[in-house]
């Protein structure tokens, strides 16, 4: 028997793609998430990379927390989720100001 740190989580939703119904499952380790405030957007002709970024207040160092790599179509479908719930949440709850964030790339860091 798996340890409860390796152990497999199901997802409660399930999604339905065409006829196939998939069964998504997590670790413990994934659930817990991870916090970042920071996010690098790189892209070339055939993928977006996303780094997610930890920058502590006060200091020059951040380190990447995660990085994920998406093909240019799941990119797009990543975008149009992200807006939808985005407004899903603005409906619920008001409107979210955009604050004043670290700039150094104007293109890719956000």
């Amino acid at each position: 028997m798996a340890d409860e740190k390796t152990a497999a989580k199901h997802v409660p939703a399930s999604f339905k793609q065409g006829e196939v119904k998939i069964e998504i499952q997590i670790d413990d380790d994934i659930a817990q998430g991870i916090y970042t405030n920071l996010a690098a957007i790189n892209h070339s002709e055939n993928e977006f990379i996303f780094d997610f970024i930890f920058l502590q207040p006060q200091s020059p160092k951040a380190k990447v927390r995660s990085r994920l790599i998406l093909s240019p179509k799941h990119a797009k479908r990543f975008l149009q989720a992200l807006q939808e719930n985005v407004r899903k949440f603005e409906d619920n709850f008001g409107t979210i100001e955009e604050s004043k964030g670290p700039v150094m790339d104007a293109g890719s860091i956000h």
